[in-house]
């Protein structure tokens, strides 16, 4: 059986965060699971839910301030300690019960690499034409640079070996932080597999979407950690 952490960065979800934390019990029978939250300095009631149900998750860690999902993503990491890594939105757009697949095809495939896409499943949430548009965009030019056919590369759901991802070369705290993770990842996994996933996308004025101005930021980290692979 594999070992997995799941790592769930949180800010100001008063809403959601304990249905993400009773989702995912559900499917920790005979699965392997390390429960992380990471609260990235929450300043609604997101910090006093998660010390009233601790017996939800295995680790947590309080920011003080907001630094961004990208440190409380490297805050997981470094206190992760089992072999695979998945990242868990804690907004509900993504329901942790596919996380069932992931460890499906793990095992079954030995894969060291699992993307989730939005836009291969079978039903999905229609996305905003244009933050769609730069989605496939990024995606594109991500694929061309790496030699790779991801349909996704800013889902949510990212699934992997750990000793994979260099956590200390990270250097990315904003948008850009996925690129170079999937960056590395794809250059150092022999396995790589990628699934459908439901996504129920909150309104656009309620979800941390990546804007058009965020689509610079993302090239820059397409390009430099490419770079960095390269000629370190």
């Amino acid at each position: 059986m594999i070992s997995i952490s799941i790592i769930i960065p949180v800010f100001n979800e008063e809403k959601t965060i304990i249905k993400i934390l009773k989702k995912i019990d559900e499917i920790k029978t005979n699965t392997n699971l390390e429960i992380i939250i990471i609260n990235d300095g929450s300043t609604d009631n997101s910090e006093g839910l998660i010390d009233q149900n601790t017996k939800y998750f295995d680790k947590v860690k309080h920011l003080k301030k907001n630094s961004g999902k990208g440190k409380a993503i490297i805050e997981g990491l470094n206190i992760s300690s089992m072999d695979y890594v998945f990242f868990q939105d804690s907004d509900l757009e993504y329901n942790p019960t596919d996380l069932i697949k992931f460890i499906k095809i793990a095992e079954k495939y030995k894969a060291d690499l699992i993307m989730g896409s939005r836009f291969i499943a079978s039903e999905r949430s229609v996305l905003h034409f244009w933050h769609m548009l730069g989605n496939k965009f990024i995606t594109f030019l991500f694929n061309l640079i790496n030699n790779t056919t991801f349909t996704d590369i800013y889902c949510c759901y990212c699934f992997f070996e750990k000793k994979n991802l260099p956590v200390s070369k990270l250097k990315s705290l904003g948008w850009g932080q996925q690129a170079e993770i999937l960056t590395y990842l794809s250059n150092n996994s022999k396995k790589i597999y990628e699934t459908s996933v439901n996504y129920d996308a909150r309104k656009y004025f309620e979800g941390k979407k990546i804007r058009y101005y965020h689509i610079i930021e993302v090239i820059y980290w397409i390009v430099f950690s490419k770079l960095k692979i390269l000629f370190s």
